[in-house]
């Protein structure tokens, strides 16, 4: 068991969707995964692994921020030898390219965050998704005709941002949306060599100021839970 999921290795899947609500993974296992088995509750952070069309696949909640889903990506990556994670999570669309309960797969993600300071010093480096899980990701989308926006997000380390202008002046240079924590899964998957993909649902929209209501959330989320767990699958036959 590693420090913060309290699971022993095989009880984890190779392959983990990561939500920041860790209830957002008790609904993925009940209504998604056959004979879902929870494997943590420790702090609250559940977890549950099960099968999806004969494959295995956890859910694990991520809290929320960086530095939450960094303790989790790190634990599942090096203690659990998970393959892949996909985040599965809302974002705020930022560019009118994006409308309400639009999923962004997030290309790349910039960030304010320091937390890569310590790593690269003063090089900025710029975390990116995995271009397999991403080409199958917009394949699901494309042929479920789904509607989804492959560009880049802005992982915000703060909820309520006290400068509006960095926002807009990001989505002047094409970021799509803003959320919390795919610049720090995106960093730890390349550190570790292994997949990471950001799949955010746009619940509300900066510039129109609409909002969706909890049942369009959760319709929305399930589009985009299948896309991912359907890349899941495709990436899995892919390694034979």
């Amino acid at each position: 068991m590693s420090t913060h999921i309290g699971a022993t290795p095989d009880q984890i899947a190779p392959y983990v969707l990561m939500p920041g609500d860790p209830y957002r993974a008790r609904w993925i296992a009940e209504t998604f995964l056959e004979d879902p088995v929870q494997y943590n509750d420790v702090r609250g952070m559940l977890g549950y692994t099960g099968t999806y069309q004969g494959v295995r696949i956890s859910a694990q909640g991520s809290g929320m921020g960086q530095p939450s889903i960094a303790i989790y990506a790190h634990e599942l990556f090096t203690e659990y030898d998970v393959e892949a994670v996909i985040r599965v999570g809302s974002c705020g669309g930022l560019s009118d390219k994006v409308k309400v309960r639009d999923v962004v797969l997030g290309v790349a993600a910039s960030t304010d965050s320091a937390m890569n300071v310590p790593r690269f010093r003063h090089v900025n480096y710029a975390p990116a998704a995995d271009f397999d899980l991403l080409r199958l990701a917009a394949e699901v989308a494309e042929e479920r005709l789904l509607p989804v926006i492959a560009g880049g997000l802005y992982s915000a380390d703060q909820f309520y941002n006290p400068d509006p202008e960095v926002t807009s002046t990001l989505a002047d240079y094409g970021v799509l949306g803003v959320e919390m924590e795919a610049a720090a899964l995106y960093t730890l998957a390349a550190q570790f060599s292994r997949r990471a993909l950001a799949l955010c649902t746009v619940s509300d929209h900066l510039l129109t100021g609409e909002e969706t209501s909890a049942m369009e959330r959760q319709e929305s989320f399930e589009d985009m839970i299948v896309v991912a767990l359907e890349s899941v699958v495709r990436l899995d036959r892919d390694r034979g």
